[in-house]
């Protein structure tokens, strides 16, 4: 007999009659359009349109015990990261044979370690990290921490983003967008249960205080961009955040090629661009470098682009992410984290390590070692019960299901098989709701939903001493219960804010 899975409850009577849903989703489409709700159209891309995100109609309810939870959280992930990021040893022994079958991340080593054997010229890094997390229904042991009548078990962690940790602006977006949905709907009374989400100037007001450390009030902050950006609202806004906290800022964006034909280094390792120096005002010394691309292979046409991030990580410009923060955000990293005895390493209160111990699930690596044996065998046993990671960042590269079994088939006697994790798969509890689409229906369906919870944080330090260590807001991302993948920029998921409940 199949078991059912636990929902969360509406958060107000569903379904909507057919005549208010139209004209609700027809305001609302405008409404997300003309405040920047937005992204580019993969399929008819043009600088000069947008579409409005995908968004979810109705927040969607959240226990407010375990959303808090989350947000206190994250000060303890950002000091783990942070910590795990200057161990060169961990990160070496935990990517070691990665790097011999994943051409990605051996290059990515390779600059990791000629900048450590070189000498780093700027210690200090910028963390900008997304905690990810989803709630767990299915408990292993129920008992005091996890009642057999509760909705939801625990928190697991779906994976921690130390680049590009994208949705800064398009998470408090959410918020906006469904506000205005329950004051159309005259439920004002609602909207005290929709947290305060301040991530966009959380996470800006962390690169102006990277920027006042660098101590250059001349220097630019630089965004690393894709050649194409098709999630061009969430990235301008931050560019125009930095510009609204500090008008005097300079803000510009560069590919990794741009970086490759227009930047050097200069006297004392500054990063310039265009030919800067004193004298000429068209050229600009670089004081942070923001990184929205650089985390998949595609960014790099060349062994241009790879000697441009090479150039950047060699020089004094605080970076976010760093080479080794980028390294120890890896799925190979996060699976050696979860291994016993690893967190202890790093966190030495009992309170944090338990605390992040709890939202581990279950890792597993694919070495050739008897525990990648046995992680290969589970899979092929049960692989409904698992997903398989690459080490690759950007949504769409994990496998699911059936899917996994054929992929351990054909990988289990090749090196190939180290590249990967193995994860348990995450149930969440379901809840309901409308799905707005581009080219979708007038009047969208009723369909079952799950969500993940991105938790932000903002961490500043080097290796002996950590500066600056927050929580700065969250986003929640809700799909179709059916589809595996979850990215909104990837065109699977939507923008959704959590509506707290007790």
């Amino acid at each position: 007999m199949a078991v059912e899975i636990p929902r969360l409850p509406h958060t107000l009577p569903l379904p909507l009659k057919d005549d208010v849903l139209l004209e609700l989703v027809d305001k609302t489409k405008d409404w997300a359009l003309m405040h920047g709700a937005a992204m580019r159209s993969k399929a008819n891309f043009s600088k000069d349109s947008l579409n409005f995100a995908p968004f979810v109609l109705v927040p969607s309810a959240f226990p407010r015990k375990e959303f808090y939870k989350a947000v206190q959280l994250q000060q303890i992930l950002n000091e783990l990261m942070h910590r795990v990021a200057h161990n060169r040893e961990f990160l070496t022994k935990s990517l070691k044979e990665t790097i011999q079958v994943d051409e990605f991340t051996g290059n990515l080593f390779k600059i990791y370690e000629t900048v450590q054997d070189e000498g780093v010229s700027q210690p200090i890094s910028l963390g900008l990290l997304r905690s990810d997390t989803m709630l767990e229904t299915t408990c292993p042991s129920p008992g005091k921490n996890c009642p057999p009548s509760a909705l939801y078990c625990c928190w697991k962690q779906v994976e921690i983003n130390t680049i590009a940790s994208g949705f800064g602006w398009l998470g408090p977006a959410s918020a906006l967008i469904q506000r205005f949905v329950l004051q159309e709907l005259n439920h004002h009374e609602m909207l005290v249960n929709l947290p305060d989400n301040n991530a966009l100037e959380g996470l800006c007001s962390g690169m102006l205080e990277a920027w006042k450390i660098y101590g250059d009030s001349k220097a630019a902050i630089l965004f690393i961009i894709e050649d194409v950006t098709y999630n061009i609202c969430d990235q301008r806004f931050h560019e125009f955040e930095l510009r609204r906290l500090n008008p005097y800022v300079k803000v510009i964006r560069r590919t990794l090629t741009d970086m490759a034909q227009r930047a050097k280094l200069g006297p004392d390792n500054e990063l310039l661009i265009d030919g800067y120096a004193v004298s000429v005002v068209d050229g600009y010394a670089v004081s942070v470098v923001y990184f929205r691309a650089g985390y998949e292979p595609g960014h790099y046409h060349s062994q241009k682009e790879w000697d441009a991030r090479l150039l950047i990580e060699r020089s004094q410009a605080i970076k976010s992410p760093s080479i080794h923060y980028h390294l120890a955000g890896t799925k190979k990293v996060q699976q050696a984290l979860a291994r016993p005895g690893a967190i202890e390493m790093f966190l030495g209160e009992a309170s944090k390590i338990e605390a992040v111990k709890e939202i581990f699930t279950g890792l597993y690596s694919l070495d050739f070692d008897e525990f990648g044996d046995q992680a290969i065998q589970m899979a092929l046993d049960a692989p409904e019960r698992f997903v398989l990671k690459p080490q690759r960042e950007g949504g769409g590269n994990n496998i699911y299901g059936k899917e996994i079994r054929d992929a351990i088939l054909k990988m289990k006697d090749s090196r190939e098989r180290t590249a990967w994790i193995l994860m348990e798969r995450i149930n969440p509890p379901l809840s309901t709701g409308y799905i707005v689409r581009p080219g979708g229906p007038d009047i969208p369906e009723l369909v079952d939903l799950v969500s993940e919870l991105g938790i932000f944080g903002v961490i500043i330090g080097d290796s002996t001493k950590i500066y600056s260590n927050r929580q700065v807001g969250h986003m929640l991302r809700t799909k179709v219960s059916t589809a595996n993948e979850g990215g909104v920029a990837a065109g699977l998921g939507a923008l959704d804010s959590p509506y707290l409940i007790d």
